[in-house]
């Protein structure tokens, strides 16, 4: 399994409120987690690294305890329930860090499988030989439309409420984030990012990328170079697994 990373502050943003974190715990057995952050210039990066470096560290505590992908969920929930504390409790320690809060998507990924737990916008993709699926469900106002029959994908992509989001880590003392499992085949590639790469590019777009770009090494840097290049009012983030 080989997993890259990349962020980066956009062609509009003064600040990077995202953040990413990659670890590898053995051969087959690896966390990846992206949270993007808001609550203004002061606090939307303390809210996302706060959170990166907490859950990291629940998992890596606990990892070991990962027999199977339920246990491994388990691990993810209680991993987010420590990362919303910390948030919502640095917010209340400073006007500066009021109402602050980020986003989170991560996967455990073990052998052959991908654990996911989702927050928020931030999404997972899986690029396999069938084609591209987005795994995770934002947890927003046009999703919600979408769902309704409301809106189509393609109307939600240029909704001027695409940016609001019904769930995030650390502005509520609870947060509930939502599990997804899903068997990985071999050269499967499973990406997470945030909005500002989904935003820029559309799913085939990102799969012929993934799929016939020479190197997967260079795709990260790739896919934010497009991103890039069509204006990146946002901050781009993403981590890209190879299994």
């Amino acid at each position: 399994m080989q997993i890259w990373g990349m962020t980066d502050a956009g062609n509009i943003r003064q600040q990077n409120q995202d953040s990413f974190s990659i670890v590898h715990f053995s051969r087959e057995r690896a966390l990846m987690i992206v949270c993007d952050g808001m609550g203004g210039a002061k606090s939307g990066n303390v809210a996302s690294s706060l959170a990166v470096d907490v859950f990291t560290d629940e998992v890596r505590r606990s990892q070991k305890l990962a027999t199977s992908p339920e246990r491994a969920a388990e691990i993810l929930k209680s991993a987010l329930e420590l990362a919303n504390k910390a948030v919502y409790e640095q917010a209340q320690m400073s006007a500066d860090y009021e109402g602050m809060g980020t986003t989170l998507v991560a996967a455990f990924i073990l052998r052959e499988t991908a654990v996911i737990i989702n927050v928020g916008d931030s999404r997972a993709y899986l690029f396999s030989k069938s084609g591209v699926k987005r795994l995770t469900t934002d947890h927003s106002i046009v999703e919600y439309m979408v769902q309704r029959g409301e809106l189509t994908q393609e109307q939600a992509k240029n909704h001027p409420g695409k940016n609001l989001i019904t769930r995030a880590v650390g502005t509520e003392p609870v947060v509930e984030g939502d599990i997804y499992v899903r068997k990985l085949q071999k050269d499967d590639c499973l990406m997470l990012c945030s909005d500002g790469l989904s935003n820029e590019m559309a799913d085939q777009e990102m799969l012929f990328e993934v799929a016939h770009g020479v190197r997967k090494s260079d795709c990260c840097q790739r896919l934010v170079n497009i991103a890039k290049n069509r204006g990146a009012p946002d901050n781009v983030t993403l981590t890209l697994a190879v299994v």
